[in-house]
């Protein structure tokens, strides 16, 4: 792989240790800003509504602007985004400073996979995608764990400017390791707007909205299962979750091979796949032996269905990608929001603290459905066509026998 990949996967991996290193800091935010746990919630949720909104607006804008020089530019405003947090006098500037940071974390990763696929081969344009990912993955693993004990330890502002320190040096990375590319031929926000249009991309993005809001509607209450349900001790949590991100990260390392070798067939599996294991979920969760195993199963399934999503949705509008790769991150946020909701709805009802996970399925089927539809779809489109086209040769002929 190109080394640019890795300055790609470097700023993943800072992506993803702010977005979700926050669900850890709650309590300390929130004794530390003197407002409630619930409240200090909101900050997660306005990284997440700065993502939905960030994603198609800011690669609809930077349609014209070359692509090295767009991810810089969406780095450096990351960067500003987590320094304005570290930095953030009260509760206000903080939701401020997380909805900043937020904006560009959908359309990097939009413009991200589009460079990565036009770095590589035909034939391994998955893979590159996948391994750029990687670094999100990692951040689970490693970023956010560590991130979650230093701002224990010195304070949530530290998490924040070391996320800044990241930032700095992606750009670096970015700035020497990625070649100058131009932006896409014939680019511009309605020529992006008319490709985000076509119904095989918005299906893809309704497919991910569903498909992945399975994944959310668990890992939303992981903590509360864990300790509540297989009654793992709090201090456990941490590495459970770290467990979850080996999860995705084997999903990713498989994503990537089996999409370039077959695209469709890999997103039915997989969706298929986190249909069964979120059920299995419900009742796995009562063991200590069988919930850890669980977990790791639970992210590798769910992260596998993210590569051929990102590439199903880049094929579909192939002459301008980059808006409908990003909004295909806006589509992630609205299913991790969606996913908390029903999922903790579930709970709200009484169903119990392992309930989610069978919203989770459901949703799952939901989104199998609506995939399977769209390639069923897709199959019939070029039939259809050769018909129209068989049909006005046939009656050309006629003409002409009729002469």
């Amino acid at each position: 792989m190109p080394l640019a990949i890795l300055a790609l996967a470097v700023s993943a991996f800072g992506i993803g240790t702010t977005e979700f290193v926050m669900m850890g800091l709650l309590p300390d935010v929130a004794h530390n800003l003197g407002t409630s746990v619930p409240t200090a919630g909101y900050l997660v949720s306005a990284y997440a509504l700065g993502v939905v909104v960030g994603a198609p607006l800011l690669t609809a804008l930077g349609a014209r602007i070359p692509r090295k020089r767009m991810l810089l530019l969406l780095m450096g405003l990351f960067t500003v985004g987590n320094l304005a947090s570290a930095l953030a006098p009260g509760y206000a500037t903080l939701l401020a400073g997380r909805f900043l940071a937020g904006l560009p974390h959908g359309a990097f990763f939009g413009v991200g996979a589009v460079v990565a696929s036009r770095l590589v081969a035909e034939d391994r344009r998955a893979r590159a995608v996948a391994a750029m990912f990687l670094g999100l993955t990692v951040a689970n693993i490693v970023g956010v764990p560590a991130a979650t004990l230093l701002g224990q330890h010195l304070g949530w502002r530290a998490t924040f400017v070391v996320v800044s320190v990241i930032g700095l040096l992606a750009l670096g990375a970015l700035a020497a390791l990625v070649p100058h590319l131009p932006a896409e031929e014939h680019t511009g926000i309605t020529h992006e707007l008319r490709a985000l249009r076509e119904p095989q991309v918005l299906l893809g993005l309704l497919t991910a909205v569903f498909g992945f809001a399975g994944v959310f509607a668990v890992y939303s209450y992981l903590a509360s299962m864990m300790t509540e349900v297989t009654g793992f001790a709090e201090s456990s949590v941490t590495l459970l979750l770290a467990l979850f991100g080996i999860g995705m990260t084997l999903g990713a390392l498989a994503a990537g091979p089996l999409t370039d070798r077959a695209l469709r067939p890999t997103l039915y599996g997989s969706l298929a796949a986190l249909a069964v294991v979120l059920v299995g979920f419900h009742y796995a969760a009562g063991s200590k032996v069988a919930a850890p195993i669980a977990v790791v199963v639970l992210g590798a399934v769910g992260f596998l269905t993210t590569t051929p999503l990102q590439m199903l949705v880049m094929n579909k509008a192939r002459r301008a990608p980059t808006l409908a790769s990003a909004s295909n991150h806006s589509a992630f946020n609205l299913a991790n929001a969606g996913g908390a909701w029903l999922g903790g709805a579930a709970i709200a009802a009484g169903w119990g603290w392992t309930s989610p996970a069978l919203v989770g399925s459901v949703l799952a089927v939901v989104g199998l459905a609506i995939a399977v539809t769209a390639g069923v779809l897709d199959r019939r489109a070029p039939q259809t066509a050769s018909a129209v086209v068989a049909t006005s040769t046939r009656k050309a002929h006629e003409g002409v026998a009729a002469e």
